[in-house]
């Protein structure tokens, strides 16, 4: 497990070098004292581990930027990859408030030779939403301008490199209009959105947080996380605390069918993350959400195990959480 007893813990992803898992993290200190407030104290930290266990901390990756820039709010949730030069690319959410006060999200990214010193890259960001396809503050009621938590995998032919990012459609009901948007690249450096890979729907979700993709024991499976209060009635009603969901595919590209999503893990637990074991099994992790008095807890589970049963990704073993 991977706390901090001074800081909220939550959205995470991995990096893994062959020899060490490397956990990149959003976290606040505590002294805010509402965790709601977390979200606009936003840092990526950093940690390295041999068995997705036992974390060792090391020096932060990510910051905030200035003033003038695209992240002069906060960094928030991404991905990291390595092209075939050896370099690593952390793709992150840069957050920043617009003149009404809501947030807006643009992706851009940093680079390192090591996974411990990143370097900004000067021309952030890359990516953000265009108003036509993907909304944007001028076409929505949400709360937000909702363009972040970039997933990066390289393409399943070799033929360049694949982004999803949790977005918004311009249409669709209110808490329907979550879908996964879609660009792609030749180099990661230079992005073209593309057309969503899945669709708004009655049936469906405001958001669609911190997509992954990957081939679990031969199935492709997409996930993703949101909270029962931001999916659409018919959601709600048959899973009434959903929180990190699992959607089974036919390749890693999509098409996804958000209708056929099912939770595989209830709200105590969010984020959910896929990655393999040294064995090769699959494990889950996910951040601890809310304990047993309803109250914000943070930080990171041992690694979950999962496999399928029929069509639904489940965990084999729940997790225990504590405030």
């Amino acid at each position: 497990m991977f706390d901090l007893a001074d800081s909220y813990v939550w959205d995470f992803w991995f990096a893994d070098d062959g020899d060490r898992y490397h956990l990149f993290f959003l976290y606040a200190s505590r002294a805010l004292h509402d965790p709601e407030d977390r979200h606009y104290r936003a840092s990526v930290g950093h940690a390295v581990s041999t068995d997705l266990v036992s974390w060792e901390r090391v020096a932060d990756a990510l910051v905030r930027g200035g003033a003038d820039d695209f992240d002069a709010l906060a960094t928030w949730t991404g991905s990291t990859v390595r092209r075939a030069d050896g370099t690593w690319f952390l793709f992150y959410t840069g957050s920043r408030l617009a003149e009404d006060g809501r947030n807006v999200q643009r992706v851009g990214y940093a680079t390192s030779s090591d996974l411990y010193t990143w370097h900004k890259n000067t021309a952030n960001p890359v990516l953000e939403a265009d108003g036509e396809v993907y909304e944007r503050l001028a076409n929505t009621e949400w709360h937000d301008e909702a363009f972040r938590d970039p997933w990066v995998f390289a393409d399943p032919a070799g033929d360049g490199w694949h982004m999803y990012v949790t977005a918004r459609a311009t249409h669709g009901p209110l808490n329907g209009r979550g879908v996964v948007a879609h660009a792609t690249s030749p180099d990661l450096e230079t992005w073209e959105l593309q057309a969503p890979v899945s669709a708004p729907t009655e049936q469906g979700f405001g958001q669609l947080e911190v997509t992954q993709v990957e081939q679990v024991d031969g199935r492709a499976v997409l996930l993703f996380s949101c909270m029962p209060a931001q999916a659409t009635d018919a959601v709600r009603e048959r899973h009434p605390r959903g929180a990190v969901w699992a959607v089974p595919a036919d390749d890693v590209l999509g098409p996804f069918d958000i209708e056929a999503a099912t939770p595989i893990t209830d709200d105590d637990l969010y984020v959910g993350r896929l990655i393999q074991d040294r064995a090769g099994a699959w494990q889950l992790l996910a951040f601890r959400n809310v304990g047993p008095d309803g109250t914000f807890v943070g930080g990171i589970t041992d690694p979950l195990p999962v496999g399928w049963d029929g069509d639904r990704l489940v965990v084999k073993q729940p997790a225990t959480v504590s405030a």
